[in-house]
């Protein structure tokens, strides 16, 4: 059983910046990809940035320069800064974890994030 808890969501106003935090239940030390979808009401899930095992990192377009992603394998968790928040970054930010041998993904709750203008 992989659990993951995202964190760090909340309101703030266009320009501003936060941080969230995915923790996973287990040692995330395995090969694998974890990151960050989002998703509005009334539109579909949308990738916004992953990283691998190994540090790699790939970004949507429409947050390159603004987010970044990072992890702590050694406290299994992973992170989203973001900077510059727009209005349309407005959604619930869903972390995942896809593990490389079995290509199994995991998912979390989701943490809501509002950015008013």
């Amino acid at each position: 059983q992989v659990n993951l808890v995202e964190s760090g969501g909340g309101s703030v106003q266009a320009g501003g910046s936060l941080k969230l935090a995915c923790d996973a239940n287990s040692d995330i030390r395995s090969p694998d990809t974890m990151g960050w979808y989002r998703q509005a009401p009334g539109n579909q899930r949308q990738l916004v940035a992953t990283i691998t095992h190994d540090g790699s990192s790939n970004y949507a377009d429409s947050v390159k320069g603004r987010f970044s992603i990072s992890r702590e394998n050694g406290k299994n968790r992973i992170f989203l800064q973001m900077n510059s928040l727009k209005p349309e970054d407005t959604a619930n930010y869903i972390c995942f974890r896809t593990f490389k041998t079995t290509g199994s993904t995991y998912w979390g709750q989701g943490t809501q994030v509002t950015v008013s203008s």
